[in-house]
């Protein structure tokens, strides 16, 4: 999916954060509300505004966020040796 047409940022709009286009809702608030558990079908009830493909466009910006992105992951050593 190309996220581009769904997710914006405007410097006067939510301080410049990640948005659905034509709408208020940041990208951060959706990623909250999921990782409290809401269903995408929650989501959408509460916020008539947003279609399921506003949702799609948000992991799609998030993976692409993280691929520009360096982490490194540190394995910790279990009791037993083995890496987890």
């Amino acid at each position: 999916m190309d996220w581009h047409e769904r997710i914006v940022a405007d410097p006067d709009t939510l301080f410049g954060k990640a948005r659905i286009k034509g709408t208020r809702i940041g990208v951060e608030l959706i990623l909250e509300l999921m990782a409290s558990g809401w269903s995408a079908a929650q989501i959408l009830a509460s916020y008539p505004q947003l279609q399921a493909a506003d949702l799609q466009a948000v992991f799609a910006f998030i993976r692409d966020c993280l691929k520009d992105e360096t982490f490194i992951m540190r394995a910790t050593i279990g009791a037993a040796g083995s890496t987890a």
